[in-house]
C-alpha cells in the first residue's frame, strides 16, 4: 500500500486508457472507498452508477459540449450523484465520495478523470445532468454531480511538483 502523501503527489488526471478491463473485485474496491466518505448529518444520500457497457460510456461521454470525451475511452464510469431531498451539503458530499474513489483508483493502478456534470451544457443546450439522468433512469430527485472516468493509464502522466505548491495561499490565523 503507498502512504498517503505519496498516492496524493501521484494522483493526476488520467484521460487515455488501455483495452485491459477492470475486474469485478477493483471495480468493488472502488466503489466500496465510495461508501466510506463521510456526508454531512451521516446522511449517506449518495448514489453511484458502474457504467462499463461501451455504446452507453459513448452516449455518456456527449452529455456536455466538451471535457467529457475520456468517458467514451475509459472501461469503467462512475456518476456520482445524491439525493437533494435527502443531503443539504449533496454538492460536498458527492465530491468527497468521489476523492475517495479517484483515490482508491490510484491506489489499484487505475487512472481517473473527473468528468463535470453540475451546471454544464449538452451541445444543443440542455443542462448535462438532465442528460446523464435520462440516459440512466435517474429519479428526478437524484442529482449527478460527476461521472468519472477510470481504466488502466494508457499514458504517463509526471507526479505533482511539490516544490511548485502554492504555500503563499495557506495563512495562519487569519488572512
Amino acid at each position: 500500500m503507498t502512504n498517503l502523501q505519496q498516492l496524493l503527489i501521484e494522483r493526476r488526471s488520467i484521460r487515455k486508457y488501455t483495452d485491459q478491463p477492470l475486474s469485478p473485485e477493483t471495480v468493488k474496491t472502488i466503489l466500496e472507498a465510495g461508501l466510506l466518505s463521510p456526508t454531512g448529518k451521516n446522511c449517506r444520500a449518495w448514489h453511484f452508477i458502474a457504467v462499463e457497457e461501451p455504446t452507453m460510456l459513448e452516449r455518456l461521454a456527449q452529455c456536455k459540449s466538451s471535457g467529457a470525451l475520456p468517458v467514451g475511452r475509459c472501461k469503467l464510469a462512475v456518476v456520482v450523484a445524491c439525493d437533494v431531498t435527502e443531503s443539504a451539503t449533496w454538492i460536498e458530499d458527492a465530491s468527497i465520495a468521489a476523492a475517495y474513489m479517484m483515490l482508491q483508483a490510484r491506489e489499484l493502478g487505475i487512472g481517473s478523470c473527473w468528468i463535470e456534470v453540475n451546471g454544464r451544457l449538452a451541445e444543443d443546450g440542455t443542462p448535462a445532468e438532465d442528460v446523464v439522468s435520462e440516459l440512466l433512469g435517474m429519479p428526478e430527485q437524484v442529482q449527478p454531480l460527476c461521472i468519472l472516468a477510470m481504466g488502466y493509464p494508457d499514458e504517463e502522466r509526471q507526479p505533482q511538483n511539490t516544490e511548485k505548491l502554492r504555500w503563499e495561499n495557506v495563512h495562519i490565523g487569519q488572512f
